[in-house]
């Protein structure tokens, strides 16, 4: 795992499972649900699982009540772009590079350290989308990293003469790291990690929704339970 990948809950839909409780009972209950003493949440989570869940009904309408709001730090562009294909979740907001620059200046200045801006792979073992293999080598990425920092240099050297960040930006290596905010309703959020946690997915994103899992856990035990054993990097079709 990257050192500098990071997730962080900014906001969450407090008893999610409590909420997925009322709005399923709300469906076949004479009385409003306002007034329904529900069960705690563990129960709550237990009862979604079994009639909503289990033996592949599918009946995720009821699922979609709660929200999670994820910051998510330090990940390659090609992750964000990756992560926003498919209208996957609720919202979306992105670091822009029309604005923001400082970093990659401080990158050619040396302030800072060129792998705090840039993602490149780690030596290693890969294949490609046809299962050929390859090692990437240490000289390989070391050579990388160079062109990383000779690209924020000359973007520094475009800032310095006047172009604009927007202008600039198109001379940089493509990974440099980005920030965003994604919103996610509970659905939305297995969606999402059935797509990009599948054994096919981009290597970075699998990594991002590893990190979304252990969010997941402690935010709706039970469902996340019942989904990391049946869902959970099977490549099934979303719901």
């Amino acid at each position: 795992m990257d050192p500098y990948f990071d997730v962080a809950v900014l906001s969450q839909t407090e008893k999610p499972q409590t909420l997925i409780w009322r709005a399923m009972h709300q469906d076949y209950s004479e009385n409003w649900i306002a007034y329904e003493n529900a069960p705690n949440e563990k129960q709550a989570g237990e009862l979604a699982v079994k009639h909503l869940l289990v033996g592949g009904r599918g009946h995720y309408g009821c699922v979609e009540h709660p929200s999670i709001t994820f910051a998510v730090g330090f990940f390659p562009h090609s992750v964000m772009q990756q992560a926003r294909t498919h209208r996957i979740a609720t919202s979306f907001d992105v670091q822009s590079q029309r604005y923001t620059g400082e970093r990659i200046c401080e990158v050619a200045d040396g302030e800072r350290d060129v792998e705090s801006v840039f993602y490149i792979r780690p030596v290693d073992s890969y294949k490609d989308r046809e299962g050929k293999k390859y090692f990437y080598t240490e000289e390989q990425r070391e050579q990388d990293l160079g062109f990383c920092k000779r690209s924020a240099r000359h973007y520094a050297k475009l800032i310095e003469e006047g172009v604009s960040e927007e202008h600039a930006r198109s001379v940089l290596c493509f990974d440099f790291r980005q920030h965003f905010v994604v919103t996610f309703n509970m659905r939305s959020l297995m969606h999402f990690l059935d797509l990009r946690a599948k054994a096919d997915a981009q290597l970075e994103i699998q990594q991002l929704c590893y990190k979304m899992m252990t969010c997941f856990s402690e935010w709706a035990p039970q469902i996340a339970d019942w989904y990391e054993k049946n869902r959970l990097s099977k490549g099934r079709l979303a719901p």
